[in-house]
């Protein structure tokens, strides 16, 4: 967001003291941010909370008429989207941890400090901006797409411009009859493309899935083309192979680089003749099944190692959908979040909660090597032992602890987790104490100035940081 943010809808203020209101008021305008409204009542707070829409609400803890305390249950309870921050002279844990049971974002203890409260109502307002964009941008491909478009792809989460540019290419190539190759990591959707695919294709046959990996050439050859009655020991029947069963549908290979070469010349028969043979028959039958398959491998290296055939390799890619690792499209991970908790929440019967604006930053620092899939494990964990109206950022700190490899987060650095290429380019190297407050300059940067998170892209405590960042004068 710019310097001057203007919010769609008022930040109310809520404070008895008139002097502490206008002090706030003076500090968010000369932050930018100018549409506000006061209030010295907590029954007055109550009014306008029923009668408009409101961004977020910095609210006293003591208020004549109604505490602070009965009013964030209830702002809370009956306006679970609308972020609260608690402000109060008393410096107390135990009503810091109450506050946030109830559902506040954050604690503030006066007097307030002026940053901290600038960046807090910046983030919760940044949050419900994306939350906004999210919402828009769904509404917006809703309406703009065929009426069948919307309804393949809703299972893809994003707001990425490379993804969107993805969904134009899988309309483009739907209908198409040529192979479709779709590559990328482990966990980053490659299946939910394949059923995109398969249902803006409108074929009329079922979409069947095969993961080759861990199967021979005979264990192939009879879970794809099937046998006859008699082909071997103990086949007493025919039985129709995944082929069959996905004729005039898709039939999806996932795992295609696990394929062995044997079975690699029995499929570039059947992508180029569209024939195949059940074991024991003696004619072929011709398929009608669109052919989509997916690796995680890279195909290039394994052609270079002679392990997958240059030919099949042409064959199939000749419409070649690339899905990014979530650490490239790290702008959907709002999105993302939002939707998982909603979704996991419902399958768990639990009310969703809402969670802390840091934990997009602490999301943001991580480098998800198991992509989608891992920050779906993280949430279930998360939901699954969440019990107030605040979900904890623990699971998500303590599983990035666990697996954080600073190398892999940064992209920089080999397999060993050395630093060699980054240092190549460089003619003439920096100091230790330079290199030193390029790093720490970087992190915090990363972080969105989050001392702890900081510290955990370094690998120090935040105690240490922070005396760094006082030596250092940052």
């Amino acid at each position: 967001m710019s310097e001057g943010l203007y919010p769609e809808m008022p930040i109310l203020l809520v404070d008895d003291e008139k002097n502490t209101l206008r002090s706030y008021e003076l500090v968010l305008l000369s932050a930018g941010i100018n549409n506000i409204i006061t209030c010295a009542d907590g029954l007055e707070a109550r009014q306008i909370m029923r009668s408009r829409s409101i961004e977020l609400v910095v609210l006293d803890m003591i208020m004549p008429n109604i505490s602070g305390m009965d009013l964030l249950a209830e702002f809370t309870r009956d306006y679970p989207e609308v972020p609260v921050i608690m402000s109060t002279c008393v410096n107390s844990l135990d009503k810091a941890v109450e506050c946030m049971r109830l559902g506040a974002i954050d604690y503030l203890v006066k007097p307030v400090d002026i940053e901290k409260l600038i960046n807090q109502v910046r983030n919760c307002m940044e949050l419900r901006e994306l939350k906004r964009e999210n919402h828009r941008l769904q509404q917006h491909l809703l309406m703009e797409n065929t009426p069948d478009l919307p309804e393949a792809l809703a299972p893809i989460i994003t707001q990425n411009k490379y993804m969107l540019s993805l969904f134009q290419y899988c309309k483009a190539v739907a209908q198409s009859k040529q192979p479709v190759l779709i590559t990328g990591e482990t966990g980053v959707g490659k299946e939910l493309f394949a059923q995109a695919l398969h249902a803006l294709s409108k074929c009329k046959g079922e979409m069947v899935t095969v993961n080759i990996a861990g199967l021979d050439d005979n264990m192939l050859s009879d879970t794809l083309f099937g046998h006859t009655k008699g082909a071997f020991t103990g086949a007493v029947n025919n039985r129709p192979g995944m082929i069959e069963k996905a004729s005039g549908g898709t039939l999806f290979l996932d795992e295609i680089g696990d394929l062995n070469v044997a079975s690699q010349v029995k499929l570039l028969r059947l992508l180029q003749q569209r024939e195949y043979s059940p074991l024991g028959a003696d004619s072929a039958n011709i398929t009608t099944a669109r052919v989509i398959l997916a690796t995680h491998r890279d195909l290039f290296e394994l052609q270079h190692d002679n392990k997958f055939r240059k030919d099949l390799y042409y064959r199939i890619s000749t419409h070649h959908i690339h899905i990014p690792p979530l650490r490239e499209r790290k702008d959907d991970l709002p999105i993302l979040l939002d939707t998982m908790v909603e979704k996991i929440s419902r399958e768990m019967n639990k009310k969703t909660p809402q969670y802390p604006v840091e934990l997009i930053t602490l999301l943001k620092s991580y480098h998800f090597p198991g992509n989608i899939r891992e920050l779906e494990a993280m949430v279930y964990d998360a939901i699954s032992s969440h019990k107030s109206k605040i979900m904890s950022t623990r699971v998500f700190s303590e599983h990035i602890a666990r697996n954080f490899k600073t190398s892999s987060a940064y992209g920089i650095g080999g397999s060993d987790g050395s630093f060699d290429n980054c240092l190549n380019d460089l003619t003439v190297l920096p100091s230790l104490k330079e290199a030193s407050l390029c790093l720490v300059k970087e992190a915090m940067r990363r972080s969105g100035n989050n001392q702890s998170i900081a510290a955990r892209l370094l690998g120090i405590t935040p105690q240490a940081l922070s005396s760094r960042l006082k030596k250092e004068n940052l």
